[in-house]
């Protein structure tokens, strides 16, 4: 009951209030840019209302630094993908379900910040993990889909053609790893990740999860008709949080 009146304060309240009228605001601003479809931005506008009520304006920037990099490696080389069937749907656009299966994980760990006694930095760099991870599979599969020369299936390591649930090659590995790191820097500037451990423990399990993303693909995926690519999405973000949080807590960094 303390904890329920203690977030529904009235400085509580007007917080979250001010992060609804400026996300809002910025929403209006931003809808003609290619980047979402109308209903993308509008669940962007849910999205950022919650990030920026519960970890303010480095959660919020966050999120935006990883939709503009993936936004970024997504048009890399798009007329090559798009003439080969391999493009992204609707020009590269994200719609609500690209939200949500990226940012769920991550929106709910931040709202948990908010609550009495909880533990900021824990749940920090689970949101921090969840993000690198998501930023590794968009740089792998995108640059790996363009430029990877032997792409093989993760479970068996047979060649299969560029763009096959669960495909990896060297090209899009490094480019994952490369993918995390940034999206790592990016928290620990930020200050949502606390040191260099915290930033190294990020960039390795995103990725860790982004493999396990492609296995889940080449194994899961295949036989569960209902395994939709958004719910692949979200349980990599959810691996990758939850591997993140209890190895750093194994490990004492946190």
């Amino acid at each position: 009951m303390l904890e329920l009146l203690v977030l529904a304060s009235p400085e509580r309240l007007q917080h979250w209030f001010v992060a609804l009228v400026i996300n809002a605001v910025l929403i209006a601003a931003a809808q003609r840019l290619p980047v979402l479809t109308p209903a993308g931005w509008v669940h962007a506008g849910v999205l950022g209302t919650l990030l920026l009520g519960s970890l303010d304006w480095p959660g919020w920037w966050a999120v935006v630094l990883y939709l503009a990099l993936g936004s970024l490696v997504t048009r890399l080389g798009y007329r090559r993908k798009q003439q080969q069937g391999l493009a992204e749907a609707r020009g590269g656009r994200r719609g609500p379900e690209n939200v949500w299966g990226s940012a769920a994980t991550g929106a709910a760990l931040a709202v948990l910040t908010v609550l009495p006694s909880a533990p900021v930095a824990l749940l920090q760099l689970g949101f921090a993990a969840s993000f690198a991870a998501k930023l590794a599979d968009t740089c792998g599969s995108e640059i790996g889909k363009r430029w990877g020369r032997h792409t093989v299936l993760i479970t068996t390591l047979k060649p299969v053609p560029p763009g096959t649930e669960g495909a990896i090659s060297v090209e899009g590995t490094v480019a994952s790893l490369v993918g995390s790191a940034v999206m790592a820097t990016l928290m620990l500037w930020l200050g949502l990740l606390s040191d260099a451990g915290c930033w190294l423990l990020v960039t390795l399990v995103g990725l860790v999860a982004t493999l396990l993303e492609s296995w889940i693909g080449a194994d899961w995926q295949q036989r569960c008709s209902w395994l939709s690519n958004e719910l692949v999405n979200a349980i990599q973000t959810l691996l990758a949080a939850v591997l993140a949080m209890l190895l750093a807590q194994g490990l004492g960094l946190v």
